[in-house]
């Protein structure tokens, strides 16, 4: 049943409060001609983002690791706030939203066990992968600190007996254990992600349902699509292999899709069809290391439109935080390409066509 006005009332106030402080792309494109880092960092105080980084004063702690990192705890504040202002049948796809960065925790503490300790560094193995995960607070039910700590990765599998993962990994397991690569466990994850996603969303009415199945269709169709892309021109896989690797669903990206791009068909005709305002495909695929990440940001714009819309028209219902929380994300991976280009002198042209948030994208 549909949460109603009564269900949203407070939640679309606070969002819209919230989406109010999102960066303009005139914002953006002012913060992307800060002539360094450290000047993009001192322009960055004066945004919303000022809170979580009024500490980096010490010339140690003024590092891009350290300042995404503080940006990051502030799209897990924005989680949390909205999660616990979401009314009770629309909650459960918010937290499995959010989710997406505990997967990309739980992939990120096997690849630091199977990497192993930096010899170069004084900091504990623990500390080391710690660095790189998101903050997702209590929300999370990883034991990442004895998954590190246990040292290999079944082991630190194991840990995971009794969550959520413990199905999913369990069968994925066999094939690690028989080729020792970490690949079928992340795609096992990813796969499983999304398809308790789209449950999610399914699982709505009314205005609810309509805007989830858009919003997260439309996120959903750009990582499955670009999955069968990459698995097919980068990793030379056989169409079982790419079929059993992508999903057989989606908004508009379909099984037929999935199946075609497989099977060897036309990719540029097929991204065509389904966005028919990408017309520079063959040109992407002729350089893909290049390309496709350009294919990607396409992609990604579509969506960035999708959820500006769900802020037209009636406001209760579950697409206005849907869509907030994909835009603040959005923001900070682009506040992170600049911090990146910034602390390495990355010329212009190098980084600015991936932005997908500035007045000229």
């Amino acid at each position: 049943m549909s949460s109603g006005v009564s269900g949203y009332a407070a939640l679309n106030a606070r969002v819209r409060a919230m989406y109010s402080s999102l960066l303009s792309p005139q914002e953006m494109t002012r913060l992307s001609e800060t002539a360094d880092f450290p000047a993009l960092v001192g322009s960055l105080k004066s945004t919303v983002y000022g809170p979580h980084l009024e500490n980096l004063k010490e010339k140690d702690l003024l590092t891009p690791k350290r300042t995404i990192s503080q940006l990051r705890k502030r799209l897990a504040d924005v989680y949390t706030s909205v999660i616990h202002m979401a009314p009770g049948d629309s909650r459960p796809l918010l937290i499995q939203l959010y989710r997406y960065f505990e997967v990309g925790n739980l992939k990120a503490i096997l690849r630091g066990i199977v990497a192993g300790p930096s010899s170069d560094s004084e900091s504990t193995h623990w500390e080391q992968v710690n660095n790189v995960l998101f903050p997702m607070g209590s929300l999370s039910v990883l034991p990442a600190r004895a998954m590190v700590e246990s040292g290999n990765v079944s082991a630190a599998v194991d840990l995971l007996n009794g969550t959520r993962y413990e199905e999913v990994l369990s069968f994925a397991m066999k094939r690690y254990s028989s080729e020792q690569n970490l690949f079928p466990l992340e795609v096992a994850l990813d796969l499983d992600y999304w398809r308790n996603l789209w449950q999610q969303a399914k699982r709505l009415s009314g205005l609810d349902r309509a805007y989830a199945l858009r919003i997260v269709g439309s996120f959903l169709d750009m990582n499955n699509l670009m999955w069968a892309i990459r698995y097919r021109v980068y990793h030379k896989l056989s169409e079982e292999e790419l079929i059993n690797y992508t999903l057989p669903f989606g908004y508009h990206v379909h099984d037929d899709d999935i199946r075609a791009i497989a099977a060897g068909g036309d990719i540029a005709s097929i991204v065509g069809r389904i966005y028919p305002d990408i017309t520079n495909v063959n040109a992407l695929l002729e350089n893909p290391q290049s390309g496709l990440p350009l294919l990607e940001a396409e992609l990604n714009r579509h969506l960035i439109k999708q959820c500006l819309g769900a802020f037209m028209g009636n406001p209760f219902h579950i697409g206005l935080p849907l869509a907030f929380l994909i835009l603040t994300n959005f923001e900070i991976e682009d506040l992170t390409i600049l911090l990146e280009a910034r602390s390495t002198k990355l010329p212009d042209e190098n980084f600015r066509p991936y932005l997908l948030r500035t007045a000229a994208a």
